[in-house]
């Protein structure tokens, strides 16, 4: 009799604490699935979160990469109509993060996050192999030049640290610039730049478009701008790219490419508003 007490008594107990509930497993995106439902990560209500039009920036119209090479480690830029370290004009007048280092550029290799150099001569090794590189000119903020001149896009092959061949990118391709690493304080938090760089795909052309999803929220880009990303919560965040045509995702290497980054509360702000 005891025993069936004691197996009564547990029984209630686990339905009590809703004790018939499912383990769900992480996909690859690292969002949960139960019975076919898809939740995003981040914040749980994700209706905060928009995508605005970011205003109209500084334009380069001479900005150019007028050659670029890659030799025992080291990358060579010999630009014009640009000038590195330099804080963009516009800077301060756009609430986002920017860089007090000033104007450089921004390297992506492969699927990596952008490496920023802010001088026409730096090192970096290359792992022997193929790879996709793109390099563009940037302004302080970290937004892209959106220019042919300004920027380089080609796949090549490395051996010992140097380019064994280099040819073009003449397939259509989606390189990921921001939002990266971590964001700190009301001015750097409440405007998150989100800025993309496609390679022979136009946006907004009738035939490519670009999915943007934020924290599980998808969001369909026709235009190659930057974009202000808006009521993100305080933490860990995630933003996926895809280059679309139509309703099919793009076969293209590096495609879709997802990242995280942390906004962070400035504890001095924090003390101030008390």
């Amino acid at each position: 009799m005891k025993t069936l007490s004691t197996l009564f008594l547990s029984l209630l107990l686990l339905a009590a604490c809703g004790g018939d509930t499912k383990e769900t497993e992480m996909d690859q995106g690292g969002n949960s699935e139960e019975d076919g439902a898809m939740i995003g990560t981040g914040n749980p209500d994700n209706s905060a979160i928009d995508l605005t039009d970011m205003p109209p920036t500084e334009g380069f119209p001479n900005a150019s990469i007028d050659d670029w090479n890659y030799s025992d480690g080291t990358f060579n830029y010999d630009v014009s109509g640009y000038t590195f370290g330099k804080i963009t004009d516009d800077a301060s007048q756009l609430m986002c993060a920017n860089s007090d280092k000033g104007q450089h550029v921004h390297l992506i290799i492969d699927n990596e996050p952008y490496i920023a150099q802010y001088q026409p001569t730096f090192d970096e090794p290359m792992a022997d192999g193929e790879h996709h590189i793109l390099t563009f000119l940037s302004r302080s903020y970290h937004e892209s030049i959106k220019s042919d001149e300004a920027h380089r896009a080609v796949k090549v092959n490395v051996a010992n640290n140097n380019f064994t061949s280099e040819e073009d990118i003449t397939d259509p391709m989606l390189f990921y610039s921001r939002p990266k690493g971590t964001y700190v304080g009301r001015e750097q938090t409440e405007n998150v730049m989100l800025d993309f760089y496609p390679v022979n795909a136009t946006i907004g052309s009738g035939d490519y478009t670009v999915k943007a999803t934020i924290n599980g929220k998808d969001f369909t880009i026709e235009e190659w701008k930057p974009y202000y990303i808006t009521g993100l919560p305080m933490g860990e965040n995630t933003v996926t790219l895809t280059l679309m045509q139509g309703d099919s995702i793009v076969d293209a290497p590096l495609n879709p490419v997802r990242r995280t980054f942390t906004l962070e509360a400035d504890p001095t702000e924090t003390e101030a508003s008390r």
